[in-house]
């Protein structure tokens, strides 16, 4: 039985160089540069002539497992190409109904003052290349890396989860109103 060797490839756009070294694969752009570890044994990377290819190995049977992976790399892959040419935003909205609440940020990490009434600020941590800028009652974060922007997003809404009370009249806190990659399109 002759061993089939898939592929995938991807046309790298101008101003973005892709480097492979094993498994770490590193995109440099406009914006910035980003590096991920994709350690598979049966999958191979490589860069030539202006395509990034993602192939599975010739001495190894190819599996559907193989072409999930692929597939999940590929998509990995362009999302780094397009952040480092045009960054990803987030946006969540402050909503306070019973309390007025405050939200700064100090250094790496954003604090919630006031929230329903407490007196203890509640802060979360900010993922480090996330940009957070807060413009009246809306947070708007950005990043190169779509997982950092999403992931600090998703930390930031569950800071003011609320427990042990009716949602449908306490509705205070932060939400995402748009995903980092909504907006884009």
């Amino acid at each position: 039985m002759k061993n089939l060797n898939y592929f995938l490839d991807l046309e790298i756009p101008n101003g973005v160089q892709v480097s492979v070294n094993r498994s770490l694969i590193t995109v440099n752009g406009p914006k910035g540069e980003i590096s991920r570890d994709l350690n598979n044994p049966r999958i191979v990377f490589s860069v030539e002539n202006n395509k990034f290819f993602i192939r599975s190995r010739k001495d190894v049977k190819f599996s559907s497992s193989d072409k999930m992976f692929m597939n999940t790399y590929l998509a990995h892959i362009k999302n780094m190409v397009k952040g480092v040419q045009k960054s990803f935003n987030a946006k969540l909205k402050v909503c306070s109904g019973h309390f007025p609440m405050q939200v700064t940020v100090a250094g790496d990490s954003l604090q919630i003052k006031n929230f329903l009434g407490e007196k203890v600020p509640r802060k979360t941590n900010i993922i480090d290349g996330v940009k957070v800028t807060i413009q009246g009652d809306t947070i708007i974060l950005e990043g190169i890396d779509k997982e950092k922007v999403g992931q600090t997003a998703a930390k930031i809404e569950q800071a003011t989860r609320i427990t042990n009370r009716d949602r449908r009249i306490f509705q205070d806190g932060i939400y995402i109103i748009q995903k980092p990659d909504e907006g884009d399109q």
